[in-house]
C-alpha cells in the first residue's frame, strides 16, 4: 500500500508540522515515509504545502501528482486540489476558511468546520491537527493511539507543554461527524 497525501494551506496555518506528524504516524508502525515541504516567499499568510508519502515498499520520488488524500485548509487549496485527488481518495477541508460545497462525487470528502472547533478548544492553531484526525478517522490510515504517539513525539522537548491542548484537537477531530 502506498499513500501519498497533499496538505495545504497558508503560512503559519501548521501545514508542514501536520506533515510532520502523518510522518512519525506512519514511521510508528514500521513504513517507508518522504515529507516534502514547500513553501512561498512570503511565509506566514503566503502559501505552504507539503506532501507525505507512506508506503510498505520503497518509495521512488517524493514528488505526488494525483494525492491519494488532501487536506485543504483554505479556498485556494481547495480550488488547487480538489480535482487532482485520485478516484475514491479523501478530501478534508476547512469549511471555515472555504466558500463552495465540493463538487466531486467520486471521492470522500469530509467538510468540517475545524477552525471554529479549534477556536472551542481555545487556540485556532489547532486547525491542523483537527483536520489531521479527521483524515485518519475517514481514511483508517492508522489508529488514533498511533497519531497520539507520533503527535507526542512530534512536540517532544521545546514544545512539550503543547501536547494536552493538540491531544483534545486530536480527539475533537476523530470524535466529528460530518
Amino acid at each position: 500500500m502506498q499513500n501519498e497525501t497533499v496538505i495545504a494551506g497558508f503560512g503559519g496555518q501548521g501545514v508542514l508540522f501536520v506533515g510532520k506528524v502523518l510522518a512519525h504516524a506512519a514511521l510508528e508502525v514500521g513504513m517507508e515515509v518522504t515529507w516534502f515541504p514547500s513553501y512561498g516567499p512570503e511565509m506566514r499568510g503566503g502559501t505552504a504545502n507539503c506532501t507525505v508519502i507512506f508506503s510498505n515498499e520503497e518509495i521512488g520520488s517524493p514528488q505526488v501528482l494525483n494525492p491519494t488524500s488532501a487536506i485543504v485548509m483554505n479556498q485556494p487549496s481547495l480550488d488547487k486540489y480538489e480535482d487532482m485527488v485520485v478516484k475514491d481518495g479523501y478530501l478534508i477541508v476547512n469549511t471555515s476558511m472555504t466558500n463552495r460545497e465540493v463538487k466531486r462525487k467520486d471521492i470522500h470528502a469530509v467538510c468540517l468546520p475545524a477552525t471554529e472547533i479549534a477556536e472551542e478548544i481555545g487556540d485556532k492553531r489547532l486547525t491542523n491537527i483537527v483536520m489531521l484526525a479527521a483524515l485518519i478517522k475517514a481514511s483508517d490510515f492508522f489508529g488514533q493511539a498511533e497519531m497520539e504517539t507520533a503527535l507526542k513525539k512530534s512536540l517532544e522537548g521545546k514544545k512539550n507543554d503543547l501536547v494536552a491542548a493538540n491531544m483534545i484537537a486530536l480527539q475533537k477531530g476523530f470524535e466529528f461527524r460530518a
